[in-house]
């Protein structure tokens, strides 16, 4: 293993001028930084992270709060989780995984603690009660995710507004003029969770818009349930050739169930879901969507913690415009379809 002393002897300086290049507690020379820094990368050295942490008086550690909750996909959790963890290890970070719903109280209790040099914190509620203690603790935090009242708080979140309008503009431009919206499970949006409700204000406010039928329903995540509200919805409103699906466990099994009730894919009803992008690539037919940018979000929040814990000002609240990709689900309404009703 590859120590201190190891670099200073093969830069010719002394241990102290290498560890004050690395900390830059010092004014070190140009030169002699240069050559420090030659020898860093010659010998593949790290910095122990315990002494880091101890000479800068930080845990080097990120806490992300994900509380399971009742109709979660904890899959497409882990995805912004995975992503999170990826980014803090490129800025030697490790990250704290919490999961437990304590709200309030339990970000207090973390930041106490000493555990952790800030927080990432998930599942944001309209009218969420951790904002207010999240702009009074005396720790960075970047939400996932937005609440109506997001000033003094840092936010960052694909727009699920434009999200919604983009699926209705979509299907509209085909010609479909009755729609509808199989959403999360109703847990989901009895909590008024930020990213659900939001997506319900876009499809209805496109739907408006473009003069089209858009009705919206809850679905639970059982193959009996989702049987069940297809069912009614289309008994309730016939004349439906476009879905749009944001809940994706159920996708796979919507597509039987359509199967199963005659309507085929997309020549009788076209679907368009707001998903991943491998989700939606694997199913039979390929289907349009809305890709969730996971990956760029998740890592878009630590960035910009990093860059809090260095003193540096982030935007406070960061949308990230929607992109729909056309694939195979998507198709001209079928004959005869001009009902609004």
């Amino acid at each position: 293993m590859v120590t201190i002393a190891d670099v200073a002897r093969h830069a010719g300086v002394a241990t102290s001028t290498v560890s004050y290049v690395l900390s830059g507690k010092r004014t070190i020379s140009t030169d002699t930084q240069e050559r420090v820094q030659r020898s860093v990368r010659a010998l593949g050295y790290r910095p122990n992270a315990s002494a880091r942490a101890l000479a800068s008086q930080r845990s080097n550690v990120l806490a992300l709060v994900i509380p399971l909750r009742t109709g979660m996909h904890v899959p497409v959790m882990m995805q912004f989780a995975t992503a999170v963890v990826t980014t803090a290890r490129r800025f030697d970070h490790d990250v704290l995984l919490l999961t437990a719903d304590e709200g309030p109280d339990g970000l207090e209790r973390v930041a106490q603690s000493s555990l952790v040099d800030a927080l990432v914190v998930m599942d944001i509620e309209l009218h969420d009660e951790r904002g207010p203690v999240l702009r009074e603790l005396p720790m960075p935090s970047v939400l996932i995710g937005y609440p109506d009242e997001a000033d003094g708080l840092t936010c960052i979140d694909l727009d699920f507004v434009a999200a919604g309008a983009s699926c209705v503009d979509h299907l509209a431009d085909l010609g479909h003029r009755s729609l509808a919206l199989l959403g999360t499970p109703s847990a989901v949006y009895e909590r008024q969770t930020g990213f659900a409700q939001r997506t319900l204000t876009g499809f209805a406010e496109a739907a408006e818009r473009r003069g089209v039928l858009g009705v919206e329903t809850p679905c639970e995540h059982t193959f009996d349930a989702i049987l069940t509200t297809v069912e009614q919805l289309l008994d309730d409103h016939p004349g439906i050739t476009g879905l749009v699906v944001q809940n994706e466990p159920i996708i796979g099994p919507l597509l039987d169930v359509l199967r199963r009730l005659g309507r085929r894919v997309p020549e009788d009803m076209s679907l368009v879901a707001i998903c991943a992008d491998d989700v939606a690539e694997r199913q039979v037919p390929q289907l349009s969507s809305v890709t969730i940018p996971a990956e760029r979000i998740g890592a878009q929040a630590v960035e910009s913690l990093i860059t809090k814990l260095e003193g540096s000002d982030v935007p406070g609240l960061t949308l990230l415009p929607p992109t729909l990709t056309a694939r195979g689900s998507t198709g001209p309404a079928p004959h005869g379809d001009l009902t609004t009703a």
